[in-house]
């Protein structure tokens, strides 16, 4: 795909996947705030001059950090079976999946998903084509159990949508200390029992079945 950070020959793909993961470990070590050319070079041990050579700059290695993040999610998504016989479970584990994903790493998910980096924003052709290969993976996934005069693609947002807000909800309570009274008592196993709820909850609203 022609963005931002180019195309390259094979000569060069080994020199730039090493800068790529070396920015994925910045992030994945350091969150967002660490994204600098800067600490992408020192990660893979080579000066600036490597990464404005290889990617033209901060934001040609935050384009391709965001290709190679959504390529992980997707490949998450990927790894996820269908149910036989109960689709609207296989819609479930790809929604729970969803979930391990953000709270494997709360700093990927939040480069992937807000405007986390001040002054970046993903190439718009890469950004649609990224943000596709999942979300049309859910679709895929919802369209068989659509009613005929129901657009797939609105049913598979409004459940995007439910597990997204349910995260990232989720990572804003466990990354601050609970309120007074705040009714989640064990958050590993209460959160986890309410993203589900949530989730069944709107597959029940969709008239989507559910054993």
């Amino acid at each position: 795909m022609a963005t931002r950070h180019g195309l390259t020959g094979p000569a060069d793909s080994h020199s730039r996947e090493r800068f790529l993961e070396a920015a994925l470990t910045v992030l994945l070590k350091h969150g967002v705030p660490g994204l600098t050319v800067r600490s992408v070079a020192e990660a893979a041990g080579a000066s600036t001059i490597g990464v404005y050579t290889r990617f033209g700059g901060r934001n040609g290695v935050l384009d391709a950090l965001y290709e190679r993040t959504f390529e992980m999610l997707h490949e998450e998504f990927a790894g996820v079976p269908r149910v036989a016989g109960d689709p609207a479970a296989g819609i479930l584990a790809l929604a729970r999946s969803y979930r391990r994903f953000a709270l494997d790493s709360p700093a990927r998910y939040t480069f992937m998903f807000e405007q986390s980096v001040p002054g970046f924003e993903p190439d718009p052709d890469l950004r649609a084509v990224a943000q596709r290969s999942t979300f049309d993976m859910l679709v895929d996934r919802v369209a068989p159990m659509t009613p005929p005069e129901r657009d797939p693609n609105v049913t598979g947002y409004l459940i995007w949508t439910t597990m997204h807000g349910l995260v990232s909800i989720e990572l804003t309570h466990r990354a601050r200390t609970p309120p007074p009274k705040w009714f989640l008592d064990t958050p590993d196993d209460a959160y986890d029992e309410v993203f589900t709820s949530g989730v069944r909850a709107m597959l029940r609203g969709l008239d989507l079945e559910l054993s």
